[in-house]
């Protein structure tokens, strides 16, 4: 047998100390001996499993998870790194005895042998389980799991979200037991997965979006019976939190009696069966229409006693003398009445008869100011007024025209132009502003300026005669 150093334990004619001690020749550096030590702690143990309390762990930024494992007598340091601390069902925690899996090695900076685990399995309780209690523990501490925050079921659900495997025979059962007991209710179905890698994250998106679905009362999720592992979607935080999370009222229904999940444990209500979570929700419906037939029962009942009563007492007072002849001034009374009421059908018969005549005065009256009539009333005058303005307006325009050819005609015969016309001239003074009407309004040497027909003329006075008739 080989010692793990390569060095027999005993071979004839040599000590054993001699074939321990190392050559005087050969001379180790730090790193050189450890990383010798590392490679044979490697080959010599690369898979060994090794049970132990966990203390001291710390997770890194990263996800690695560094811890030591310790019993009585001594301490094994440990590396988880993150990729396979993703994989494990439960969360590492001081104080957890586990067995981890993996390789021994040996950290060259601190010169530590440590074990690399692949994977850590708790001692006793399963992975799962262990998992499953983690998460209620936390759970309990957020308060998703206390009594007083669960919420009643509505009295009379219109609207019924159902959280199932289409092809499940779960939604069977619910829609057979909803149309027995309540035709009229409106169910809305978000298929899902119930099972499976990634089942949990489908629960709770469909029960998400039944949630935000308007009108939705009541919310019943679930599933047929099965093996633990196949209901353990609904022992998963999504689904628990997406639970918590919906706006109404929440029936768990998974599996059979005896399975409990952690869904059933955060629901607002839990039932045994996805029959059984359909049978709930109309029972508060059957126990409302129950109580209802109940207190008519009991108001009929009431009436009842309460007419005996009466019909006793009157006939207690109808038994005394002092009432003799009652019946007779009652039916006297009671054909009073009669042709008092007569009467009053008459006088109302005549007042409604009256009021409608007089509607349908009013109504004829209304059709007389229809606007419709009375807007073509005024279209109507309209086009006549403005016919008529038209008429007038060409009239005047035409008087208008007559007028001014005759004044045209009239000033044009007054023109001084037309004077000049006929060989006469017009005298004006040197500036042209003032005609001269005289021979003594100028003075010998002065300018004029004389306007002919066509033409002008600048003069200067020579002579002037100052007769009447110049023209003499």
């Amino acid at each position: 047998m080989a010692h793990p150093l390569g060095l027999p334990f005993d071979e004839p004619g040599e000590p054993v100390e001699s074939l321990l001690a190392p050559p005087a020749a050969v001379v180790y550096t730090v790193s050189a001996l450890t990383q010798e030590l590392r490679d044979l702690v490697g080959s010599t143990w690369p898979d060994v499993r090794v049970e132990g309390e966990v203390s001291n762990l710390k997770v890194s930024g990263q996800g690695h998870c560094y811890f030591t494992l310790k019993d009585e007598g001594a301490q094994l340091r440990a590396v988880l790194f993150k990729g396979n601390a993703r994989n494990l069902k439960f969360r590492l925690e001081d104080g957890q005895h586990v067995v981890a899996q993996g390789r021994l090695s040996v950290y060259e900076a601190r010169g530590e042998y440590q074990i690399i685990c692949d994977g850590i399995e708790p001692k006793g309780l399963g992975a799962l389980q262990l998992a499953l209690e983690q998460l209620k523990r936390r759970l309990q501490v957020e308060g998703l799991l206390d009594a007083g925050r669960k919420r009643p079921l509505p009295v009379l659900p219109r609207r019924i979200g159902v959280v199932t495997s289409l092809s499940g025979a779960a939604l069977r059962d619910v829609l057979k037991v909803l149309g027995r007991r309540a035709p009229n209710a409106h169910v809305v179905i978000a298929p899902t997965r119930v099972q499976g890698d990634g089942a949990a994250l489908e629960i709770a998106r469909a029960l998400g979006a039944i949630g935000r679905v308007e009108g939705v009362d009541v919310v019943i999720v679930g599933r047929g019976g099965g093996s633990i592992e196949d209901l353990w979607a609904f022992n998963e935080e999504p689904v628990a939190r997406a639970i918590a999370r919906c706006p109404v009222p929440v029936i768990s229904a998974i599996g059979h009696e005896v399975d409990v999940t952690l869904a059933d444990l955060v629901a607002d209500h839990r039932a045994p069966t996805p029959s059984a979570a359909a049978e709930i929700v109309v029972a508060a419906r059957d126990e409302f229409v129950s109580r209802i037939v109940r207190l008519q029962q009991r108001a009929r009942a009431a009436a009842v006693q309460r007419v005996a009563r009466s019909r006793f007492g009157l006939q207690r007072l109808d038994a005394r003398p002092a009432y003799a002849g009652f019946r007779g001034r009652l039916a006297m009374r009671s054909v009073h009445v009669t042709e008092l009421t007569a009467g009053l059908a008459h006088g109302v018969r005549n007042l409604l008869l009256g009021r409608e005549r007089a509607c349908r005065a009013l109504r004829g009256r209304l059709d007389g100011l229809d606007l419709r009539q009375r807007m073509a009333r005024l279209q109507s005058r309209l086009a006549r007024a403005d016919g008529a303005v038209r008429a007038a307006a060409t009239t005047r325009v035409h008087a208008a025209d007559v007028r001014m050819r005759s004044a045209a005609s009239r000033l044009d015969s007054l023109s001084p132009l037309a004077v000049l016309g006929r060989g006469y001239a017009l005298c004006w003074s040197a500036d042209g502003r003032t005609l001269v009407r005289a021979a003594a309004d100028v003075q010998d040497g002065d300018e004029v300026r004389v306007t002919l027909r066509r033409g002008a003329l600048t003069c200067t006075v020579r002579e002037r005669s100052m007769g009447d008739d110049p023209l003499r």
